[in-house]
């Protein structure tokens, strides 16, 4: 049920401190920076998982908008990542060993249904448990498929599982349209097959399909710049760059922190004025300005968050159950403070993401 804070913004204050003190502690040298690694990737999911959270606590399980602001109004900012970051791996992956449809599906399916089938299961379990309730069958069945045509957040097993299925679309048609060759083209066609098909009534709510068009730029974009990173004139551009910066390490240092300051402006400006409500497309703009901000300034930074990368480890597990646990199981905010709950949440959220890991490792090596 939804929670109310009796100073929303003091609460909010308690936990940017907390949050900013686990952050700051955490953070460590980078030694492999200006490289979009692993270890970065998962720092951006970090970055994604918690503007989703941010985004649900503050605007829904909230009953004070106040709660959690500015932070809660990058949500969108969150999924756009997520797809950014997964175009970006499908096509790094595809690019040095490319993969027939089936041995795709056979790789990458099982990594995001197995996790989901788990999740689903326990929260259908907890659901019958502890309120003894049971979903229809036609509903549980279209679930278990990947298809998930609502998002009400108060009534729905799983509200942000609209985002399962639109990534599942994604990797379905995704290996019938990849050319080696032509990647970047390949991005523009799974743009174009979109696009058309967003022009037509899905059998989803209007609001899922709203959504869906929201977000149709982040997967495209991340192929693309895995395109560009694959470049070998690239490598070039590196060399003279590290030259460049062993020369002339006074300048590099200050126009670096130039364009941090005025990336970081422009996560700011693109968040504060996201047009959400009023334009469709200048909001879906406005959200991947924000998006490839965030991409830009994450590889220019010299240190990273250990906290952050953990949190994108096993940022899937926790996008999976964060809204049913918090929402419909909460057992934290009814006896904790808001802003100490929310930090409480985010170190249990990640013991069940390690829990769920391991089980579904497991499951895996069995199959």
């Amino acid at each position: 049920m939804q929670i109310s804070i009796s100073d929303p913004i003091l609460q909010t204050k308690i936990f940017i401190l907390g949050f900013l003190f686990i952050t700051l502690v955490t953070l460590r040298k980078d030694i492999n920076r200006h490289e979009m690694l692993i270890s970065h990737t998962n720092e951006l999911k970090g970055v994604a998982i918690l503007l989703v959270l941010f985004g649900h606590v503050g605007y829904f399980l909230s009953s004070d908008n106040r709660f959690l602001f500015p932070l809660s109004i990058g949500a969108g900012v969150g999924v756009n990542i997520f797809l950014f970051l997964s175009g970006f791996g499908i096509t790094v992956s595809m690019l040095n060993k490319k993969l027939s449809p089936w041995a795709f599906y056979k790789k990458r399916l099982p990594q995001i249904f197995i996790p989901m089938w788990l999740v689903l299961t326990v929260i259908l379990v907890m659901d019958l448990i502890l309120f003894q309730k049971w979903h229809p069958n036609s509903l549980l069945l279209k679930n278990y498929l990947g298809f998930y045509p609502r998002a009400d957040i108060f009534i729905d097993i799983n509200s942000p599982l609209w985002y399962f299925t639109w990534i599942l679309f994604y990797y379905l048609v995704y290996p019938w349209i990849f050319v080696k060759k032509y990647p970047s083209v390949s991005a523009l066609t799974l743009f174009l097959i979109t696009t058309v098909l967003l022009s037509f009534k899905l059998p989803v709510v209007f609001d899922v399909q709203k959504l869906y068009i929201l977000h149709t730029l982040a997967f495209p974009f991340g192929m693309i710049f895995a395109t560009f990173l694959h470049l070998k004139p690239l490598s070039e551009i590196r060399a003279n760059f590290y030259f460049l910066r062993e020369s002339h390490k006074k300048i590099i240092y200050i126009l670096r922190y130039v364009l941090m300051a005025v990336l970081s402006y422009a996560i700011y400006y693109t968040a504060i004025n996201s047009g959400i409500g009023q334009n469709l497309k200048i909001e879906q703009i406005m959200s991947m300005i924000t998006t490839l901000s965030f991409v830009a300034l994450f590889l220019l930074k010299r240190y990273k968050s250990e906290f952050l990368v953990l949190l994108g480890i096993y940022s899937y597990e926790i996008y999976l159950i964060q809204w049913p646990l918090m929402y419909r199981y909460d057992f934290i905010y009814k006896h904790v403070p808001a802003g100490i709950a929310t930090l409480v949440y985010l170190f249990v959220l990640i013991l069940i993401g390690i829990i769920f890991n391991r089980i579904v490792k497991k499951i895996s090596l069995h199959k």
